[in-house]
């Protein structure tokens, strides 16, 4: 952000000691989160406070991810490996929370006789806001949010920057109730064009598929492919996915979010689990180029081998390094 040069009070004033930084540590809580987001709300009511903090020094705001992260911490006050996982995979979308129902809303204050809208309408009207591979509402609500946004985006000014929160009440204040309603046709129009009907539960379209191994991955359409239920994070996925279609798809392939998770329980005798996208290997003639995909898709998990008897137990070869 430019300063004034001239005033003393904005010249460089040297290096932040390792203090000065913005830090927590063995909160009451028992937890502690960071989505990518403000630090002060990491661990509930026990978070750093902002006003101890030059503004500089952590301008992020919050988001919806940390909005989920923190109502999913706060549930329960005991967790085990099992039901931290069950934690890290819940599917609310917060950041559908108001938009929603303003859409709803929008519909029943207009006098649309349309069909179809009146039908997805209902679907999103009954949705509990939870993402599943089986999920039209899901569909529905991704595909005309994103279109809410290239709208809203359109619009701003060259200089308006947004953040999530910010960004989805510009597109309640700011995009008019018959422009959201249009958005949704629109929306209706494109699945039933690329889809056959609008009817696609999201695991039909949000797909996983590793074909080569190369950090610019192809995609396929007429290639196997796994359904992922999680979606962007900007929605409040705690399982980040996302995705998106290229010149040759129809369909979402992931390209950007989780790619390593783990859960790990420390005492005397460490346990945890873990998994990655696809497989350890790039190597697509590996049998572990894909082999922990299905387990990734579900948001399943595999054990740790983390003691040396452990993995040599559940060694498949071993090597030693110059032979």
């Amino acid at each position: 952000m430019p300063v004034d040069g001239s005033d003393p009070a904005t010249d460089w004033q040297g290096l932040h000691k390792v203090k000065d930084l913005v830090q927590l540590r063995n909160p009451t809580k028992g937890w502690i989160q960071n989505c990518n987001a403000t630090p002060f709300t990491a661990s509930g009511n026990d978070s750093p406070k902002q006003r101890d903090y030059p503004s500089y020094m952590a301008p992020d705001a919050e988001n919806y991810r940390g909005i989920n992260a923190v109502r999913v911490l706060e549930s329960k006050t005991i967790f085990t490996l099992d039901t931290l996982i069950a934690a890290a995979n819940d599917p609310y979308l917060a950041g559908f929370e108001q938009l929603i129902p303003n859409l709803v809303h929008a519909f029943e204050a207009s006098s649309n006789t349309n069909a179809d809208l009146a039908a997805a309408i209902d679907t999103l009207r009954s949705w509990d806001k939870n993402y599943s591979t089986t999920s039209i509402a899901t569909t529905l609500a991704v595909f005309w949010g994103e279109r809410m946004i290239q709208l809203a985006i359109s619009r701003a000014s060259a200089n308006q920057r947004f953040q999530a929160i910010s960004l989805v009440e510009y597109l309640i204040q700011n995009i008019s109730t018959q422009e959201k309603l249009d958005l949704l046709v629109g929306t209706l129009q494109q699945l039933t064009q690329d889809f056959g009907t609008w009817k696609q539960p999201w695991g039909e379209i949000n797909r996983f598929q590793r074909l080569t191994g190369q950090i610019k991955e192809t995609f396929d359409d007429q290639q196997p492919s796994i359904p992922v239920g999680f979606t962007s994070s900007f929605w409040g996925s705690l399982a980040a996915y996302g995705a998106r279609s290229y010149p040759n798809t129809k369909k979402l392939y992931g390209y950007r979010g989780n790619s390593f998770v783990a859960v790990v329980e420390f005492g005397e005798r460490l346990s945890a689990s873990a998994v990655v996208s696809g497989g350890a290997s790039s190597d697509p003639e590996s049998p572990n180029f894909t082999d922990q995909a299905a387990l990734f898709c579900k948001g399943a998990f595999r054990k740790v081998w983390f003691y040396p008897e452990e993995v040599k137990q559940h060694a498949i070869r071993t090597y030693s390094p110059g032979k």
